[in-house]
């Protein structure tokens, strides 16, 4: 059978621009690239600085998009983001502003925490044990 791999996940957003510079700014995720389709439309997608899946950050276009913005998750952690330094990715994404959730937590897999993006989906900042 054929090797296959998810290259990117789609990721509903008000608006391109604010959501660039939070993942960039906030997270510290690269911009890989930002192309304009139309008038409205731009193929934007950003990925972890170690690299990874990235993020297609799609702008939400109905109103069932935008009700979806958010809570793509419904409710419960939607994206998982592991660190090979959990404190200092801690310690740096607080002081960019990013909203934790809960204090970080250790748990039998690795040290935890909840956070929300820009809009509310929640994240879990991890650092698995070897």
């Amino acid at each position: 059978m054929t090797e296959t791999t998810i290259t990117s996940l789609a990721l509903l957003v008000n608006d391109y621009d604010e959501a660039i510079d939070y993942f960039t700014n906030r997270l510290g995720f690269t911009l890989l690239e930002d192309t304009a389709l139309d008038a409205q439309k731009r193929w934007v997608r950003v990925a972890p600085s170690g690299g990874g899946c990235a993020l297609l950050l799609a702008k939400a276009a109905s109103d069932e998009q935008r009700a979806a913005v958010g809570r793509q998750g419904g409710g419960r952690v939607f994206l998982f983001m592991q660190s090979t330094d959990f404190w200092g990715s801690y310690r740096a994404m607080k002081e960019a502003g990013v909203e934790f959730l809960e204090e970080p937590r250790e748990e039998p897999y690795g040290c935890v925490c909840v956070f929300a993006d820009l809009y509310g989906n929640r994240w879990d900042l991890l650092e698995a044990r070897t």
